[in-house]
């Protein structure tokens, strides 16, 4: 048996920061990974996508060159763009590397921290198991993270699957990807290999795309998507899957479609289910996520969860804050809490979505009475001069309190520019002040004032219809001036 103060299980976003921390107060410490340093960020999630997406837009600014009055070497054909699948992989995986490297040299070179390659199991509360050897500690910290889940489709398990991990390791390009899932993940790879140069079928069981986004924002993103080629399919029941000539055949309640490969992006799993939990006594929901109060404690005293496998964030961001918290917590006296985290995320699609607070459907549904501030991204004066006007921005405000609810902004930057939102939710800031703000032009967030000066009435249906909207050609003033600002009659 060895004996440490702190033994951390995984290597995602949380866990290395918390074992240098503790290790940095003198505390023996030990952080187990059963694969690859870094979890899924750093291996399979932001990181490669990420550097993906970047070659996807540099293909899409290319054959968009003469939009801009760039001619390509040799006056080649923008529509001719041709991309390097393997070199585009090839970069990807060294960046990947470069991180990975990175993240190992900080750990070894931290002093009382020792990592340990393996599987751990626990054997007792504050004892697991790793290659044979047993480890014990007063504090066990999880940062298991999760994995990509398979849903329940007919012959699924008798076609080639692949999964935001595997899709990863290709090195040839797709003919015809099948993208099962109009989320997040799904939508990003479908963009991305869309703009390789596969062609795209994105199938979606939900009425909209991304199905806990408001209408209009899910609606504004399928037409760019389609824009660029993307073929959609909403209502997708009644799936099965069977292998074909092509590869694999999908069929609906509407139909069918063959395509070379099929990427299921249908959502994750908690990595819970190998660590022999059931001996350390630490209770799992029925999903098998980790229980955790609002500081991140099981309910076995002196083991904690943080990242993906607690259930409450799945993002790098929302683990990095579990790392704040409870070393905050732990270490300073603190008495943070999740109750006071203010959720944002983003889709990385191109243009980037940015999202904060509740969307407007989420409000009404939890009883507020709102007021809703809309502008199409051709009437932003930043996007029209990049030539990049897909997209909206929207507010939602409490009618009563004016504090601001969410906000969404999908443009371009949206995903930066949402921060001015987070910042001031988390101030708890009315939306007063946001209005009063003097933010700097041109910019995406300059914005932000106007959606607010321009709220619709309280619970009026959507605050900017086709009919009205349509009464704002380009010709009209910039969007950054006064009179764009005041409004105009009907809004």
């Amino acid at each position: 048996m060895r004996e440490f103060d702190a033994i951390i299980i995984g290597s995602g976003q949380a866990g290395p920061s918390l074992a240098v921390r503790l290790a940095q107060t003198g505390r023996r410490v030990a952080l187990v990974e059963r694969e690859a340093l870094g979890g899924t960020c750093v291996n399979t999630g932001c990181t490669p996508t990420k550097t993906m997406v970047a070659s996807a837009a540099a293909a899409q600014i290319a054959r968009r060159a003469a939009e801009y009055g760039v001619v390509l070497p040799g006056g080649g054909d923008p529509g001719g763009v041709r991309v390097d699948f393997a070199r585009v992989m090839a970069r990807k995986d060294a960046v990947v590397a470069e991180s990975r490297q990175g993240l190992t040299a900080w750990l070894q070179g931290t002093g009382g921290l020792e990592v340990i390659m393996g599987h751990a199991r626990f054997t007792a509360p504050h004892t697991v198991e790793v290659a044979g050897e047993k480890l014990a500690a007063p504090w066990i910290m999880l940062n298991v993270g999760g994995r990509p889940a398979l849903p329940p489709v007919p012959g699924l398990e008798g076609v080639p699957v692949l999964t935001s991990t595997s899709i990863q390791a290709l090195r040839t390009l797709p003919a015809h990807l099948l993208v099962l899932g109009g989320s997040y993940i799904g939508l990003e790879f479908a963009q991305m290999f869309r703009r390789f140069g596969s062609r795209v079928t994105v199938l979606e069981a939900a009425p909209h795309l991304l199905p806990r986004e408001d209408a209009d924002i899910s609606a504004a993103i399928a037409d760019f998507l389609r824009a660029e080629g993307v073929e959609i399919l909403t209502g997708a029941t009644g799936l099965a899957a069977a292998p074909a000539p092509e590869g694999v055949r999908l069929s609906h309640a509407g139909g069918e479609h063959l395509g070379s490969h099929l990427l299921v992006a249908t959502g994750r799993r908690p990595n819970t289910d190998e660590l022999g939990l059931d001996a350390a006594g630490v209770a799992l929901d029925a999903r098998g996520y980790v229980v955790v109060d609002d500081g991140l404690a099981t309910n076995v005293p002196g083991i904690w969860a943080l990242g993906d496998c607690n259930g409450r964030g799945a993002f790098t961001h929302t683990a990095w804050d579990d790392y704040e918290i409870l070393a905050a917590n732990l270490l300073d006296g603190a008495k943070r809490s999740l109750k006071d985290r203010v959720m944002a995320y983003a889709l990385f699609t191109d243009p980037p979505l940015g999202r904060v607070g509740l969307t407007e459907a989420a409000a009404r549904a939890e009883g507020h009475r709102v007021r809703v501030g809309l502008r199409p991204m051709r009437r932003v004066a930043r996007a029209r001069e990049k030539g990049e006007t897909a997209g909206l921005m929207k507010i939602v405000v409490d009618a009563a309190s004016d504090a601001i609810l969410g906000a969404a902004i999908l443009g371009p930057g949206g995903d930066e520019a949402i921060h001015t939102v987070v910042a001031l939710m988390k101030a708890r800031a009315p939306a007063t002040l946001l209005r009063e703000m003097m933010p700097i032009h041109p910019t995406v967030a300059e914005l932000l004032p106007t959606l607010v000066t321009e709220l619709g009435p309280a619970d009026a249906p959507d605050p900017v219809d086709e009919a009205v909207d349509e009464s704002f050609p380009a010709s009209d003033p910039p969007s950054h001036t006064p009179e764009s600002r005041i409004g105009r009659p009907g809004r």
